[in-house]
């Protein structure tokens, strides 16, 4: 019955079904024409079950894959045994001192210092100025540093001449102060107040000679030959011809432990800082064409209870070091717009005081000759 059935579909137009020899080499192409996704899908399984090798795989992962097949065991070895040698090193080293170049005994005096200069130049109108007469005239307040070899080639004067040939009127007093000990001039209290700059400077500026008679009087036959001086030259020269008006005073305010500054008072007479400022007032108002040069005390020793020489910084005759002093002339001479010349540090200073000076504060002609050095490079500042 079923060939029957076969008959029937055969005489409906069937095409006959080609019979595949599985034998032949072609099986797989019939197939792959027959089948080609099935033949696909084999290929890609037959792929897959290649054996990889390592020379199939890119350069990066080789080396990846080398990394990673090492023993990581050993690895943390090694890093343990370098962690130890480094502990054991650095315990053995600790504290450790190496050879220092540095001599106890060595004495350098060549450290650098900075300096407190401020040199400034006159500002003033040309015009309200008095005619040059081609001279440069300087004139000089101030105590031993001015006053000391009075009359010789070694005087600070005469060195000053010497270096910048500028005529310098001397009107230092060897024995005066910076500060008065008076509010006002008691020729009873203290004759010597009529010596200390800003009564010198009443007498240029205003004439003042009357406190002098009175000075004068009461002094006596003790009157100091560089104070009759000064007080000849103050009352007979010109400062209309007057170029440069310089003030340096020494140490003995500090050594005198004299009042040094009145907050309340900056011109008051019986301090150091305000005798200063009241003086260069005076002048600058009735002079304007005068440039003026402050020049601060060198460095001098204070002298203890046993006559040693000791530190002025660290030894105080009244509150302040010696240091101070100094910095308060700088800080008047910026108030008026002066200059300033540094002799604390920048001339004669701790580290070179015993070469120039003469005994704990006084100059010797080697520390004079330094201080007119520095004295004409601020005077010559501004030349062409």
């Amino acid at each position: 019955m079923n060939n029957i059935h076969s008959d029937n579909h055969n005489h409906n137009n069937i095409p006959p079904l080609d019979i595949i020899d599985l034998d032949e080499n072609n099986s797989i192409t019939a197939d792959s024409e027959i089948f080609p996704a099935k033949v696909k899908a084999e290929s890609s399984s037959a792929s897959n079950n290649r054996k990889h090798t390592a020379d199939d795989d890119p350069p990066d992962n080789f080396f990846i894959k080398k990394i990673l097949s090492l023993n990581w065991h050993i690895i943390l070895l090694l890093v343990f045994i370098l962690c130890i040698i480094l502990l054991v090193y650095r315990f053995s080293t600790w504290g450790t001192h190496t050879k220092s170049d540095y001599d106890p005994n060595n004495v350098n005096t060549e450290f650098e210092i900075e300096t407190h200069d401020n040199i400034l130049p006159l500002l003033i109108d040309e015009d309200a100025a008095p005619a040059d007469d081609g001279v440069r005239t300087v004139v000089a307040f101030g105590n031993a540093p001015f006053a000391d070899a009075r009359g010789t080639d070694e005087n600070l004067a005469s060195l000053i001449e010497e270096l910048s040939g500028a005529v310098v009127y001397n009107c230092s007093v060897a024995d005066s102060y910076l500060a008065a000990t008076e509010p006002t001039f008691s020729a009873a209290n203290d004759p010597m107040d009529a010596f200390t700059f800003y009564w010198l400077a009443t007498l240029a500026a205003l004439d003042n000679t009357r406190i002098y008679e009175g000075a004068f009087e009461e002094l006596g036959e003790n009157v100091p030959d560089d104070a009759k001086e000064a007080y000849e030259i103050l009352t007979t020269l010109d400062f209309n011809t007057v170029d440069v008006i310089t003030i340096m005073y020494d140490a003995a305010d500090y050594l005198d432990g004299r009042y040094i500054y009145n907050p309340d008072n900056y011109t008051d007479i019986q301090s150091f800082y305000g005798n200063l400022c009241a003086g260069i007032d005076l002048f600058q108002n009735t002079y304007p064409h005068i440039r003026i040069i402050v020049m601060s005390p060198t460095y001098a020793y204070a002298v203890n209870e046993d006559g040693e020489y000791v530190s002025s910084d660290l030894y105080l005759y009244a509150e302040h070091p010696l240091s101070r002093y100094s910095m308060l002339l700088e800080q008047g001479a910026a108030n008026y717009v002066v200059s300033f010349v540094d002799n604390f540090y920048g001339t004669v200073n701790e580290l070179n005081a015993k070469e120039y000076l003469a005994d704990n504060v006084h100059l010797n002609t080697s520390g004079r000759q330094k201080v007119a050095e520095r004295f004409v490079y601020a005077l010559e500042y501004y030349d062409e």
